[in-house]
């Protein structure tokens, strides 16, 4: 037993993971709600969120015929919106398309909104068994490093040259367990810092342990200065409600309910709800994305009358009492959250000028 994947097949048989939640009753739709899941989120993390997500919307229909806003409020706190939008997207496209019943074909599955190459081969051949090759982080990883590609997999080069090896290295038979291997092999031994290579089952004729280069492997994009931005996210509270805005389709935070921002609020107020108002700063705080750092200071502003020019379709009273099924970044969740504890323990901060 010497060929790469019948060691990897091996292992996977002993040591493999056999019991996460979408590994039971494995059908397409739980398979692929759990690869969405985990783009660029690790197992722990998903979990919960999965749990919750299947119970609320059981099958594709449930997921097609609910409001965009129940979708993303059972996403918040996973980042990455996008996954979301483009899911329930997908999910309208099956129901429309195929009657609800989830392709089978690779091309059809690739073509739905939010599916790769790698997600549509995880997706039929893990819920499938059909044969396909994969190339998630984690399978990059143990590639790059066995066979000592060089070079950051987000360029189409060292791509194409990790695809060529995935699919010579896939097996013939059981390529859904080699590939749910592979992803196990990259999330608990060939891991990105102190790989275990001494438990590794391919480790005999990894060129990276060979040479003592796994760090090396893959390589990285080369990192720039994250940009800095600042803003101030308003919470307008009206006789105990807070004013909330929802923001475009596109972009960061797409699709959800935020606060109004501004860079300025003195100006912001002057110009939109001219008149006496008690201003109060909250604590401020950094919420890092991938590509720039933001700085964010609340501002609790207890309006006394409420102008119509702040309100529009996009605009609704949020009751932090009775919080409805809203779909909020986690900077905004933080933000409400603290502001409810603080208004429920009646506590004030100091005014700013």
């Amino acid at each position: 037993m010497n060929a790469f994947a019948d060691r990897v097949l091996a292992w996977f048989d002993v040591h493999g993971r056999k019991d996460l939640p979408w590994q039971q009753d494995p059908t397409s739709y739980r398979v692929w709600v759990s690869e969405i899941m985990l783009q660029q989120t690790q197992v722990a993390t998903v979990i919960p969120y999965y749990l919750r997500f299947v119970t609320r919307f059981p099958d594709i229909t449930t997921l097609a015929d609910a409001p965009q806003d129940d979708v993303l409020h059972h996403w918040a706190g996973l980042g990455y919106y996008a996954r979301a939008r483009n899911l329930h997207a997908a999910a309208q496209q099956v129901r429309d398309q195929f009657s609800g019943e989830f392709p089978r074909e690779f091309e059809l599955v690739q073509a739905l909104p939010g599916i790769g190459r790698s997600t549509a081969g995880a997706i039929l051949s893990l819920a499938c068994g059909q044969r396909h090759a994969i190339l998630d982080g984690n399978v990059k990883r143990v590639l790059a490093r066995h066979a000592a590609v060089a070079g950051w997999p987000g360029q189409s080069a060292v791509a194409d040259r990790l695809w060529k090896v995935a699919a010579a290295q896939l097996p013939e038979t059981r390529a859904h367990h080699y590939n749910q291997a592979m992803m196990d092999l990259g999330a608990t031994l060939c891991t990105r810092t102190r790989p275990r290579c001494d438990d590794c089952p391919v480790a005999e004729d990894c060129v990276a342990k060979r040479e003592s280069r796994q760090a090396e492997f893959p390589g990285r994009k080369k990192r720039s200065v994250l940009p800095e931005r600042r803003i101030e996210m308003l919470l307008l509270e009206h006789r105990g409600r807070v004013l909330m805005e929802k923001r475009p389709p596109a972009g960061i935070w797409g699709g959800l309910w935020s606060l109004p921002e501004t860079e300025d609020s003195a100006v912001w107020l002057a110009a939109k709800m001219p008149g006496a108002h008690e201003v109060i700063a909250l604590e401020s705080f950094t919420h890092t994305f991938s590509h720039f750092r933001l700085h964010i200071q609340p501002v609790h502003v207890r309006l006394v009358v409420v102008s119509r020019t702040v309100m529009d379709a996009e605009t609704d009273w949020y009751d932090t009492a009775s919080p409805p099924p809203l779909g909020l970044a986690a900077p905004v969740q933080r933000i409400l959250e603290t502001f409810s504890a603080k208004m429920m323990n009646g506590e004030r901060d100091g005014t700013q000028g």
